[in-house]
């Protein structure tokens, strides 16, 4: 395999993790404002706020675990182990990198 530019994957890593950063940070504003309504005059618009709440849980977890992929795929490029499939320990392919700069497998 060509050796990687680290440089060019850890700024494309750096960029998606500050991306996830604030789509968190928006959610959970999102999150704080619906658990702070209080003005829910029926059933209906409880029900609607329980939906948005339950989705935006979701996306939440979601962000927050690739955060975790993000910052684990940024701790192997300071190891030394960027690249590698964490199943069968050979190269994970450029093209997969470069649609995933975070991908843990081929």
């Amino acid at each position: 395999m060509a050796h990687l530019n680290l440089d060019f994957f850890k700024k494309k890593l750096e960029d998606e993790k500050t991306r996830i950063m604030k789509n968190i940070e928006a959610i959970n504003d999102e999150l704080a404002t619906i658990s702070a309504e209080d003005e829910i005059d029926d059933i209906e618009d409880l029900a609607e706020l329980k939906v948005d709440n339950d989705r935006d849980k979701e996306v939440l977890r979601i962000l927050l675990q690739e955060l975790k992929d993000v910052k684990d795929a940024l701790r192997k490029i300071e190891e030394g182990r960027y690249g590698i499939d964490e199943k069968t320990g050979k190269p994970i392919p450029l093209n997969r990198l470069l649609a995933n700069p975070a991908a843990r497998t081929a």
